[in-house]
């Protein structure tokens, strides 16, 4: 299971580079902080149960924050030229 965290680390790190790339440095800051958050979980040596609940705490933690941005945060209609 721990494998599948440095993958999620990997992942999350080209995002960030193809972020920072676009000129979307806020989008990259948040994706490196996503990749060391999976890497140092990754070598904790936990239980597999344990990363299955640290994964679920990550997921509830991210819709939670994409919900609020996307309600309150995002203009409707702005994505135009």
């Amino acid at each position: 299971m721990e494998r599948m965290f440095r993958v999620l680390g990997f992942w999350t790190g080209i995002f960030a580079i193809f972020f920072y790339m676009g000129d979307m440095p806020t989008a990259a800051l948040i994706f490196f902080g996503q990749t060391g958050f999976f890497v140092l979980v990754s070598y904790l040596k936990l239980s597999e149960r344990m990363y299955i609940y640290v994964f679920g705490a990550y997921l509830t933690i991210f819709f939670a924050g994409f919900t609020y941005w996307s309600t309150f945060m995002m203009t409707p209609g702005a994505g135009g030229h």
